[in-house]
C-alpha cells in the first residue's frame, strides 16, 4: 500500500484528475462508487480523497441530470427500467431540502436517483448544491474505512466502520419508515374502498 501511495504521489496532479474523471464517468455509467470511494481513500488518504470523491461524483452526478433531461423520460425508462417508477415517488416533493435529504440518507440508489431527478422539474442548480453538500458524510465514511484499511485496529478505522453502519442503519430505516407511510390505510368490509377506486377510475377515464 505505501508503495502504491509513493507512486501516485510521484504523478504530481495527474493521478488526481485522472481520478475525478474515472469517478465521474464511472457514475453516469451507473458503477457502484463504495469501492471507488475507498480506494480514494487508500490513494490519497481520507480527507484528501473525500475532497476528490465529491468533485467526481457531483460532475458526474450532474453529467447524469442533464443527460436524462436531454434524453427524456421513455428512453431513461428502458435504461433503468422500474427503479426509475420507484425514485419518481421520492421526488414527488422536490428542491433542495428533499435532495439533500435524500443524499444524506440514501433512500434511493445514487446513480438511480441522478437520472430520476433529471426527468423532474427540479433547477440545476438547487441539485448540484444538495448533491456536493449531501455526499459528504458518505465519502468521508468510505475513504476514511479505505484510508485506514492497513490498521484495522485502530481507533480511525472503527469510528470509519460505525459511520458506514450508521448510514446504512439510516437509510435502512427511512425507506421502511417512508414504506410504510405512503401505504393506504386499510378500509372496512362493507366495499367502500373498492367503491371510491371504481369512482377514481371512472373519472380517469
Amino acid at each position: 500500500m505505501e508503495g502504491l501511495q509513493e507512486f501516485v504521489a510521484s504523478t504530481g496532479w495527474a493521478a488526481p484528475v485522472v481520478f475525478v474523471v474515472v469517478y465521474a464517468v464511472g457514475t453516469v455509467l451507473l458503477v457502484p462508487g463504495a469501492a471507488m470511494t475507498a480506494l480514494a481513500g487508500v490513494l490519497f488518504g481520507p480527507l484528501v480523497g473525500t475532497g476528490l470523491v465529491v468533485v467526481g461524483a457531483t460532475a458526474g452526478a450532474t453529467a447524469a441530470f442533464v443527460l436524462s433531461r436531454r434524453l427524456g423520460r421513455a428512453r431513461i425508462q428502458r435504461f433503468l427500467g422500474p427503479r426509475l417508477t420507484k425514485a419518481d415517488g421520492w421526488l414527488e416533493r422536490r428542491g433542495f431540502a428533499t435532495m439533500l435529504g435524500l443524499r444524506l440518507v440514501p433512500l434511493v440508489p445514487f446513480n438511480v436517483l441522478n437520472y430520476a431527478a433529471g426527468l423532474s422539474r427540479m433547477a440545476t442548480r438547487p441539485y448540484v448544491g444538495a448533491t456536493a453538500l449531501g455526499i459528504v458524510p458518505g465519502a468521508f465514511a468510505y475513504a476514511s474505512l479505505g484510508g485506514t484499511l492497513d490498521d484495522p485496529l485502530s481507533a480511525r478505522f472503527l469510528g470509519a466502520v460505525a459511520l458506514v453502519v450508521a448510514l446504512a442503519v439510516a437509510g435502512t430505516w427511512g425507506k421502511r419508515f417512508l414504506s410504510r407511510s405512503a401505504v393506504p390505510a386499510p378500509t372496512g368490509g362493507d366495499g367502500q374502498g373498492e367503491q371510491r377506486r371504481g369512482d377514481e377510475q371512472q373519472r380517469e377515464r
